[in-house]
């Protein structure tokens, strides 16, 4: 079997999709984008066609190496997010032609469904409190909720008692049972997040993510040493060298590799591997489309310390569009209490609508995050 062309589609609301065909008769599909950044991805795909065209695409592996290895510059988010979409839709096409989910291909899976959590909307106490409502009545046992808006350098006071109370409604509205997970967004800077953290205690949340930039590994391993809410980063990580030092030196209680960013299934199994040998869980970041999910997915079925999948049905970036939206079958994900069960068709597990695909394309979709300023004028985190 050989790969014989690669297509790309950019698609709302901020997605991007590969398809890899081949001779055989198989299709793979992928998801290689970095949010914000689709026209950099996607030309990056395509400047890795030529190492492509012609090879045995169930050589994932060696693929994978010489996609990763042959170029004298490698690793970051451009170069990475296009490996992983490429791998995805090796693994499609492998599992595909064997006729078994990838997950089966992984060593088999280690629970028969797992556990997927949900944004809620939190601009106000009164607008979380509604939401976390909604979202147990749908099933959901835990949720997640940005903890902080533009942020400065120092404590401030109101940014402290906004948050405490929004996190406290949802806890009313919640009880004690559900979890929530607060998305720090590496907004906050050592200082702010340090008060942060200390004051969120009472209200026990579940982790906090990104309390601080990765970037900045002395102060989240003094956060980490500090707190007694478990913490979690990894979404801004590329490879298992993204992740060896945040691991060595006990930063996260949780890592959240991307699928779509820190190297595909292939890197992703490497590093929950690799974590596993720390004591420290994998929750895969995805805020991403179908394909990205199915990815994630097929790893925490094979992976043991797995314990929660990031998952887009209902998020703010989500308008008009939601994930199920190009499969022919959306019922593969109808989660049931808070869990997806075991994606059983072969590949990924989804049947991607290739005609919608092509009607809904948008070739110059260029979605940006917002920029945030503080009062002065400087710009900070988003």
């Amino acid at each position: 079997m050989k790969i014989t062309k690669l297509e790309t589609f950019r698609l709302q609301p901020r997605w991007l999709l590969l398809r890899v065909e081949t001779d055989g008769g198989f299709v793979g599909w992928g998801e290689p984008v970095v949010e914000g950044r689709v026209a950099a991805t996607q030309a990056c795909v395509h400047e890795l066609e030529s190492y492509l065209i012609g090879q045995d695409p169930r050589r994932i592996e060696h693929i994978w190496q010489t996609l990763y290895r042959g170029g004298f510059y490698r690793g970051g988010p451009v170069l990475t997010s296009a490996l992983s979409g490429i791998d995805q839709a090796l693994w499609d096409i492998k599992g595909k032609a064997l006729g078994v989910p990838v997950y089966d291909l992984l060593g088999g899976a280690v629970r028969d469904k797992m556990a997927v959590y949900s944004w809620i909307d939190s601009d106000t106490p009164e607008i979380a409190a509604r939401s976390v409502k909604e979202k147990m009545a749908q099933g959901f046992t835990t949720v997640k909720m940005f903890g902080t808006c533009a942020t400065g350098w120092i404590d401030d006071r109101k940014a402290i008692n906004d948050l405490l109370e929004r996190v406290q409604a949802v806890r009313d509205a919640a009880g004690p049972d559900v979890g929530i997970a607060i998305d720090f967004h590496g907004r906050a800077h050592h200082s702010m997040a340090r008060t942060l953290l200390k004051e969120l205690e009472p209200l026990k949340p579940l982790f906090v993510e990104e309390p601080v930039l990765v970037e900045n590994l002395d102060a989240f391993a003094d956060l980490h040493r500090r707190s007694n809410i478990p913490l979690a980063t990894g979404e801004r990580s590329f490879t298992r060298w993204g992740f060896k030092e945040l691991l060595e030196r006990g930063c996260a209680d949780i890592i959240q590799p991307d699928l779509s960013h820190a190297g595909g299934i292939s890197e992703v199994r490497r590093i929950a591997a690799m974590a596993e040998t720390y004591d420290v869980a994998l929750a895969p970041h995805c805020p991403l489309g179908p394909v990205a999910l199915a990815a994630c997915l097929q790893v925490d079925f094979a992976s043991i310390n797995a314990c929660l999948q990031e998952q887009s049905i209902g998020m703010a970036y989500n308008k008009g569009q939601e994930i199920d939206s190009y499969l022919r079958d959306p019922a593969v994900f109808a989660y049931q209490n808070g869990y997806v069960p075991l994606l059983t068709s072969p590949g990924l597990g989804v049947d991607v609508d290739e005609e919608i695909v092509r009607r809904s394309q948008v070739p110059d979709l260029a979605w940006k995050n917002p920029v945030f300023h503080m009062e002065d004028g400087s710009v900070t985190e988003w």
